[in-house]
């Protein structure tokens, strides 16, 4: 594939508002995980919650989008001068020519449980209030998104579970290169909603610490919430663009099971070669491989398989969640924005609560922070029902 220009990327999660915060926070070793409020009553074990929703309601013009997911992603579209950004590429190309492509599973379930709750007996009427459309509609994100930045050009939300905010970055390259638009925000929003928690509690997967992603003590993963864009363009904006690129994508879909991923890591291993081709590299380019790395056993087991068949055990890997928690649908972006910042800073992030690494597993993980030279980074993301999705990033100087 062509590369595409990253011009301005953002994260917010459980460890800070913006990339400096994350950057702090993953040199520090100081993760976001906490087991003390109400979220992680609900799930029974720490989650990674973003500070401030609560008191932070959406603007008068945008009110109709009011909840819990939106809000998170307006702090999104403001950290790290991203929408600073997109008003350079509305400059540029025109309003109508930006497209907005976004992932989500969770959208706004949240509003959809208060509204329920708020009922004064069971089989009232729903509050008029209450806006289907603009919170728990998985098409309210990416209308509030465009909404929010004053955009014109196509939208849609994609929902393939915890690799939809990933599979996005897909198909803005696939629209630039169709001619369709000139810029496309991607990105992802989800938000912590009970549904989720007990949910996942349900399956016994959630640990009761905080994750330790390939330990040998690994016992299960746990849930957090992010907000992350991305702003690619046919061409970079200005010289102040930040040099990093889209090189490759690639995405599988193994249906092996609805929550269980392929035993041999069929898929994520289909992935993962199919980034590297796209890319046009080998595998002894990538760098770093920022992992899906949630925590359980099995999904370990399964990427680690998948990534010692496609790379061996030379590249240096690690799992971001013992900072941020799994942040479901927004995982992918999060992997995306510490990949782009792992190549901007020239850091590895390392491996939070994971000190004694499973030697059966077949990979390399790297336990610490540190700063290494960084060409190339690859990151995964991989979903219930076998979705599948990894991307590779690069700088360019």
């Amino acid at each position: 594939m062509r590369e595409v220009p990253v011009d301005a990327c953002s994260l917010v999660s459980a460890i800070g508002h913006g990339l400096a915060d994350t950057l702090a926070a993953l040199r520090s070793g100081t993760g976001g995980l906490r087991d003390d409020d109400i979220w992680a009553r609900i799930a029974d074990g720490p989650v990674g919650v973003v500070e401030g929703l609560e008191d932070a309601p959406l603007e008068p013009r945008v009110r109709a989008f009011e909840g819990r997911n939106n809000r998170l992603a307006r702090l999104g579209l403001l950290a790290d001068g991203f929408h600073e950004r997109v008003e350079a590429a509305i400059r540029r190309y025109g309003r109508s020519r930006i497209a907005v492509v976004v992932g989500t599973t969770t959208a706004g379930i949240r509003e959809g449980e208060l509204a329920f709750r708020g009922r004064s007996a069971p089989g009232d009427a729903l509050a008029q209030s209450f806006s289907y459309h603009h919170s728990v509609d998985h098409f309210s994100l990416a209308a509030f998104v465009r909404s929010y930045l004053g955009l014109e050009g196509l939208a849609y939300t994609v929902s393939t579970a915890c690799s939809s905010s990933s599979k996005v970055f897909g198909d803005a390259s696939l629209l630039l290169e169709a001619g369709i638009c000139d810029a496309v925000v991607v990105g992802g929003v989800d938000s912590l909603c009970e549904m989720s928690l007990r949910g996942f509690r349900s399956l016994a997967l959630v640990s009761s610490e905080p994750c330790r992603p390939f330990d040998q003590r690994r016992a299960g993963i746990s849930l957090g919430e992010a907000a992350g864009f991305a702003l690619l363009s046919r061409e970079p904006l200005d010289a102040s663009s930040s040099g990093i690129v889209l090189a490759g994508v690639g995405a599988s879909a193994d249906a092996h099971h609805m929550s269980a991923p392929h035993p041999d890591g069929v898929g994520a291993e289909i992935a993962m070669r199919e980034a590297l081709r796209s890319a046009g590299l080998h595998r002894e380019d990538i760098d770093y491989i920022h992992l899906h790395g949630t925590g359980s056993k099995q999904n370990d087991d399964t990427e680690a398989r998948a990534v010692a068949r496609v790379f061996g055990g030379a590249v240096a890997c690690s799992s971001t969640k013992g900072w941020t928690g799994h942040c479901l649908g927004a995982a992918g972006i999060v992997g995306a924005a510490i990949a782009c910042l792992a190549l901007r800073r020239q850091t590895r992030p390392g491996n939070l609560n994971g000190e004694q690494p499973d030697s059966t597993l077949g990979i390399t993980t790297s336990l610490k922070t540190s700063e290494v030279p960084l060409r190339n980074v690859l990151t995964n993301a991989f979903g219930f029902g076998g979705n599948n999705s990894s991307l590779v990033f690069g700088v360019r100087r």
